[in-house]
């Protein structure tokens, strides 16, 4: 039985559970995502570890993150912060997210990854919900609770926190130990952080790492979100995993020039980037060196998938996760891809089912047990795996074969470019409006971004202008209603309550 499922049995009751991660006995075993960074810094101390192409080419070997992630993290405990305090990010893709995320985990603290793209309500919901001490931030956040400490997330920033003179931070070494929050919906569909620990973390990382799909001299673009769970642990979790030279990216802007001259080998994206690919023949040109494409963090269309082969050559593997999963579920790496709502075959380590278990071949909620799982949802775990180490995702889906169809998303979760969208939230905001009588939202499906917001509302005087203009102030942009529709009324059931599937039809 690995470390990991010994912890796991011990936190759960759960005496049969049986290791899911083999790992080799002659392999270090980490409990801290961090100590992947110190194990590169001694085995490739020269070798890159991170490119940031743009606005000007910077570089940074092993051994340099290393010890950078050092020194931050001891500049983050000479201000009095204990294991287990909340640190918020919030910030583009660069070089320095990286290393202030490693040095908060290698500290012992919690990250918080939150969405450059908040609101300020939105961020100080989340600052006060997480009790963050510490905020690193690309730019300065007013208005924020006092006590929260605001750290800019440039080169020069976590130079002035950086400790250089302290002694190397030894990593706390429990896999149990919360390492990351990550907002989400559960499912209830209600924003909520789910608990990632080290052990989730890396289990992700041990179970992708079986299908030996990236060495050491790959080189994996990160585009994705890094505040996002794809981008956080599928993307820069598998390049501390392999070695490979992750090459930092943030926006689509001048995607053909850096995939070409970086000689991207690895290349994880949401369905909406190979939508952007297909309308630029230098961006198709450019990705002659890549070996692989995964698209993951939304939904994607068979005709994207087979326009990008036949446009490229190259072929497009799908993957399903979530948050609480760290994210890997499923992946159709080195298998069949077999068409609509196809998502592949369990990762290892991962055990699925459908319903009960005793129908698999007809459409039910999907379950999942694994190391990889959350310990369930902030503060108190809530929410999380039973005793049985099962955990319901809301999705519908069947196995046939081994191999995992996805049916539909949880019936009122929203999936833009992979972020999700709450109803609820959404109707809120729309509601504050005067002459709003009622409001339902709901998803369409959409080529580009995996689902559009669309937004049913009735009552007098109401305009679509007055309505993108108040959501425009209230919400995030991708949460905003791509369509509004002024209606008479709202069909309802015989209870009074909306019926959302008859709207859907409609959108």
């Amino acid at each position: 039985m690995s470390a990991f499922a010994v912890c796991r049995a011990r936190l759960g009751g759960v005496n049969e559970l049986v290791s899911r991660v083999q790992l080799s006995d002659t392999k270090q075993l980490e409990t801290n995502l961090a100590d992947l960074v110190r194990r590169h810094a001694t085995t490739q101390p020269e070798s890159v570890a991170m490119v940031q192409p743009k606005p000007v080419r910077r570089t940074v070997t092993w051994a340099e993150l290393d010890r950078r992630v050092d020194a931050v993290a001891a500049g983050l405990s000479a201000h009095g912060l204990v294991a287990g305090h909340r640190i918020a990010l919030i910030g583009p893709n660069c070089i320095e997210f990286v290393i202030a995320y490693l040095a908060t985990l290698r500290a012992g603290y919690v990250a918080v990854p939150i969405n450059p793209e908040s609101t300020a309500t939105e961020l100080r919901s989340m600052i006060d919900d997480c009790g963050a001490r510490v905020l690193f931030t690309a730019v300065a956040q007013q208005a924020l609770e006092e006590g929260v400490h605001q750290i800019v997330l440039t080169a020069d920033g976590l130079d002035e926190l950086a400790d250089v003179a302290a002694q190397p931070v030894s990593s706390p070494r429990d896999p149990e130990a919360l390492a990351v929050l990550l907002y989400t919906a559960g499912t209830s569909g209600e924003p909520k952080a789910a608990m990632l620990s080290h052990r989730a973390l890396l289990s992700h990382l041990h179970n992708l790492s079986s299908f030996e799909i990236m060495e050491s001299d790959d080189v994996l673009l990160a585009l994705v979100p890094l505040f996002h769970v794809f981008g956080l642990n599928a993307v820069l979790g598998s390049a501390l995993m392999s070695g490979a030279r992750l090459v930092i990216m943030d926006g689509f802007d001048g995607f053909a020039d850096v995939v070409a001259e970086e000689k991207i080998t690895n290349l994880p994206v949401a369905p909406a980037v190979l939508t952007r690919v297909l309308s630029d023949d230098r961006a198709i040109a450019s990705v002659r060196t890549v070996t692989r494409v995964v698209s993951g963090a939304a939904p994607l269309s068979v005709d994207l998938r087979e326009q990008f082969t036949a446009r490229t050559g190259r072929r497009v593997e799908q993957g399903y996760g979530l948050t609480e999963a760290a994210p890997g579920v499923s992946a159709t790496l080195g298998g069949e891809l077999l068409g609509r709502g196809h998502v592949g075959r369990p990762l290892p380590g991962v055990e699925i089912k459908i319903g009960d278990g005793t129908e698999p071949i007809e459409p039910g909620e999907i379950w999942i047990r694994g190391d990889n799982l959350f310990s369930g949802y902030w503060p108190d775990g809530r929410g999380g795996p039973g005793e049985d180490g099962w955990f319901p995702t809301g999705d519908v889906g069947y196995l046939l074969d081994g191999e995992l169809f996805l049916v539909d998303r949880s019936r009122e979760l929203i999936i833009v470019d992979g972020f999700n969208v709450y109803p609820a939230e959404v109707e809120a905001a729309i509601s504050e409006l005067l002459g709003v009588e009622s409001v339902a939202v709901v998803g369409r499906p959409d080529w580009r971004s995996g689902e559009q917001v669309v937004a049913f509302v009735s009552g007098a005087g109401l305009s679509t202008a007055v309505i993108n203009e108040h959501c425009a102030n209230r919400l995030a942009k991708f949460k905003r209603p791509r369509h509004i529709q002024i209606v008479d009324e709202l069909p309802r059931g015989i209870t009074g309550k909306v019926r959302k599937g008859v709207l859907r039809d409609m959108s």
